[in-house]
């Protein structure tokens, strides 16, 4: 039977005789009319039970025995035999008892509980949250209203019933459901029953919310650093703000700190690093890096960024850094943008330099800071054509090379004489003007000078579609060439400064651009027409691209004569060939590929061949080679597979055949339990032309709770396309912490 427990329900109850009940089924009672008449009860929700048995033993205790349910609004307590005081609203419930309130289960042999304050003890609870999964037990646990709980010695895992492969043990453990909060006190975890952590104060997220708190300790050891520890710490400063102090001791150096503060605003965000080491022993001086990257958002256009940065000595990723991406770094950028961009135009205001990182064995130049650098652009229509205008001021500056300021103006006009879904026609015809104002460090004497060019393009192209059955597969087969020509005249261009030019790469991408140079100070003269054919297979039912092949070739009417010193680009009348193939040949398999082939010579120049194998997720294998004549010429595997149901292999070998050198070698191990997966990984990259670094990465992961030792998945991303992090969908939030 199921009915209100109010106070006056049940005291009427009781004076019908002096003892109610039913055995056997459960008790159903039929309440009079007159019920509804009686005052309301002033509890905040009402309480329904049923049961086997009902006894009114007085005016007020109500006892209910044999399946025992009693509910209240995001309440159940379940019980063999129930006393229930009604003036106190105080229960003990006994045998088999079981409480589920707000995604918490609970269930021990005896609870006494206030229904009103939901105040009160279970004694040798056995406790579960559905927010994650996790569970655990204890002698004594303390309700403090639905949302708060204190357990006594307690036992606390993730892991699936029977398979306690990791347990956090404490003295006391305090839970906060409101804010998804567990605090322990005399903690320690035991992994296989081997204890490999203890904190006297320890506090970790019931979910993905951030908290403040120590991550996971990081070991590791690397050839130039020896053995080291870090110990960091995430603070939750605010709801958009977060900060992380990283205290990393190395053997060989000493102590570093590490420091990172990220905020996110309405309409900015940013972050700010600075990684010091006082006194490095190996060096004797301070090691310093620091950065600062922020960009915000004024609105009505109106937009600013900053990106600073800074290291002390030019072997500071060398020698501190574990990452390929840091040692690989040539040129650190500093500079601050104000731009504004509106329905038609867009300007922006730049002020940029640079440190430039040396290798001893290799020196590079220094590139020129720009200070500042002034672009202006707009586009409109007009009589149905497209108006655009292009315009920059730059103030060149280089401690040695020639300094200078460079005005660029270039209006544009083009008329689109036809364009169909089949077909387009475009003639485009601007002026390019440059004018040079020379500075410091000219030693060479070039003048002051201007250049003015005119340029004329006219870009054509159609498109063929048709049906195509290949066994029960559909596709959609196009055939696309495409033609565009470009006049440029010629212009001694020998006495202008080069500030910021260089060879364009060639490649498809290019060969339709107006100029073969990157940068403004060489324009190349051009009486040319470039020819390519292309063809698509895309799936008729969903429209994705299954593969292309492109072949493209330049035609120069005359030989182009503006070349940069020691390059051999635009000395022939004909291009190199390109030829590239790509795409997801089948659902398992995707090729990317480009060739480069030189007629005049009968010799390729470039191939870059890219395989990759991913049946599944967690299954790939990357196979690749580059060739560039004369300056490359690479081997590269990369794989992650698994070996068994929880071991996966990860390795990359990256070989450079021309200096018969290896530039990375990877190899590594995970292994996947139920809730928890650990992560072996060697790693040795080249960071300069004769230098080497070694690191090992060694992790455990607790599903949840921590991650203990030098975190590789950065290294794995990196040098493993299509890597996936197999235990994802448990993986602990990055903001999760312990005390």
């Amino acid at each position: 039977m199921r009915f209100r427990l109010s106070p006056i329900a049940l005291s009427l109850l009781c004076t019908f005789t002096p003892m109610v009940y039913a055995e056997g089924d459960v008790l159903r009672l039929k309440l009079d009319r007159t019920f509804a008449n009686l005052p309301k009860s002033d509890e905040d929700t009402p309480a329904f039970i049923s049961a086997q048995r009902l006894e009114g033993q007085t005016a007020n205790e109500i006892v209910a025995s044999g399946k025992v349910e009693m509910r209240k609004r995001g309440q159940t307590i379940f019980a063999d035999r129930v006393v229930y005081q009604q003036n106190s609203k105080e229960l003990v419930a006994e045998g088999a008892v079981r409480i589920e309130q707000n995604g918490i289960q609970m269930q021990g042999p005896r609870v006494e509980l206030n229904l009103d304050t939901n105040i009160g003890n279970m004694t040798k609870p056995v406790f579960k949250f559905a927010v994650n999964d996790s569970r655990g037990k204890a002698d004594i646990l303390h309700m403090k209203g639905q949302q708060s709980y204190s357990v006594q010695n307690v036992e606390y895992t993730m892991c699936p019933i029977g398979d306690d492969d990791w347990v956090l043990k404490a003295s006391e453990l305090e839970i906060d459901s409101d804010r998804q909060v567990g605090v322990a006190r005399n903690a320690r975890v035991e992994f296989l029953g081997v204890p490999i952590l203890y904190t006297p104060w320890m506090d970790f997220s019931l979910s993905e919310k951030r908290q403040s708190g120590f991550l996971g300790p990081v070991f590791g050891s690397t050839a130039r650093s020896g053995s080291e520890v870090a110990m960091p710490y995430y603070l939750n400063l605010a709801p958009n703000r977060d900060a992380t102090i990283e205290p990393r001791a190395m053997a060989k150096r000493g102590l570093m700190v590490n420091n990172e503060l990220r905020y996110l605003g309405t309409n900015y965000a940013g972050q700010a690093r600075l990684d010091i080491l006082p006194d490095d022993a190996l060096t004797k001086t301070t090691r310093l890096r620091s950065s600062f990257q922020h960009a915000q958002n004024f609105g009505y256009g109106l937009s600013a960024s900053a990106n600073l940065n800074y290291v002390s000595d030019d072997a500071y990723f060398r020698d501190l850094s574990n990452t390929l991406s840091d040692t690989s770094l040539t040129n650190l950028v500093r500079e601050g943008v104000l731009s504004y961009s509106g329905s038609w135009w867009n300007a922006s205001a730049r002020m940029q330099s640079y440190q430039t990182i040396q290798d001893p064995a290799v020196p590079v130049i220094e590139p020129y800071r720009r200070l500042p650098q002034i672009t202006l652009g707009a586009e409109r229509q007009l009589a149905g054509g497209n108006m655009a205008l292009t315009g920059e001021f730059v103030s060149f500056s280089h401690p040695t090379a020639v300094n200078g300021q460079r005005l660029i103006m270039y209006p544009s006009f083009s008329y689109p004489l036809m364009t169909t879904p089949s077909f387009y026609l475009t003639p485009k015809m601007g002026v390019h003007h440059t004018d040079y104002s020379l500075g410091a460090n000219n030693s060479a004497g070039l003048p002051d000078a201007s250049r003015t060019l005119p340029i004329v393009s006219l870009d054509s192209g159609i498109a063929l579609e048709r049906d195509w059955k290949v066994g029960e597969s559909e596709y959609l087969q196009t055939l696309e060439p495409r033609a565009y020509f470009l006049y440029i005249p010629y212009r001694n261009q020998s006495l202008l400064p080069n500030f910021d030019t260089a060879q364009a790469d060639f490649n498809f991408a290019q060969i339709f651009t107006e100029n073969r140079f990157f940068g403004s100070d060489r324009i190349g003269d051009a009486k040319q027409v470039t020819l390519s054919l292309t063809s698509r297979l895309l799936d008729a039912n969903s429209g994705a691209e299954r593969l292309r092949v492109a072949i493209g070739q330049r035609f120069s009417f005359k030989t182009p004569l503006v070349k940069l010193a020691g390059s051999e680009e635009g000395t022939n009348n004909k291009s190199d060939i390109l030829l590239a193939v790509l795409g997801q040949i089948t659902p398992k398999w995707s090729l990317n590929s480009a060739f480069q082939y030189n007629p005049n010579q009968a010799r390729g120049e470039k191939l870059n061949v890219g395989a990759r194998y991913q049946p599944e997720s967690g299954k790939v294998l990357n196979l690749g080679y580059r060739f560039t004549r004369t300056s490359l010429k690479q081997m590269d595997i990369s794989t992650q597979w698994p070996l068994s149901s929880r071991w996966s292999a990860m390795a990359r070998w990256n070989f450079s055949l021309k200096d018969s050198r290896v530039l990375e070698l990877l190899a590594g191990l995970e292994y996947n339990a139920c809730c928890w997966t650990t992560r072996i990984v060697a790693q040795r990259f080249a960071t300069a032309t004769n230098e080497l670094s070694t690191g090992i990465f060694v992790q455990l992961e607790l599903s949840g709770l921590v991650r203990i030792g030098a975190n590789p998945l950065n290294a794995l991303r990196q040098s493993i396309a299509g890597f996936t992090k197999l235990n994802e969908p448990v993986a602990v939030s990055p903001e999760q912490g312990l005390h």
